[in-house]
């Protein structure tokens, strides 16, 4: 399971810059670790109407590495924190593996 951390810095209403780190713990019966590490920087741009599209390069300790383009959409707005949906379609290339697509959701709270 991967537990994303995120920073972003806006530079303007419409464009920003965004890196997630995810760590991946793996956990079995006898044991639980961190087997990953990806870390994520990309770009944000809003796209109007609460949705956000982050483009994301990615590069993973396990020797993996691609892009990540996610569509985000705010569902709730609070005076201190968002909450937030977000789809991620995370592509990924090398370390002797096939290139593979996948796809994912995400819920998460922006402060």
């Amino acid at each position: 399971m991967g537990f994303p951390i995120g920073f972003n810095l806006h530079k303007t209403n419409k464009i920003g810059f965004s890196v997630e780190l995810v760590p991946t713990i793996r956990s079995t019966r006898a044991d639980s670790r961190v087997t990953n590490l990806l870390i994520h920087p990309g770009v944000l741009v809003s796209l109007g109407h609460d949705f956000t599209f982050v483009g994301r390069l990615a590069f993973e300790t396990s020797g993996r590495y691609g892009f990540t383009p996610v569509l985000n959409k705010v569902i709730r707005k609070g005076k201190v924190n968002n909450y937030f949906l977000a789809l991620p379609l995370p592509v990924r290339f090398g370390n002797g593996h096939p290139a593979s697509v996948t796809a994912g959701i995400q819920f998460g709270i922006a402060f």
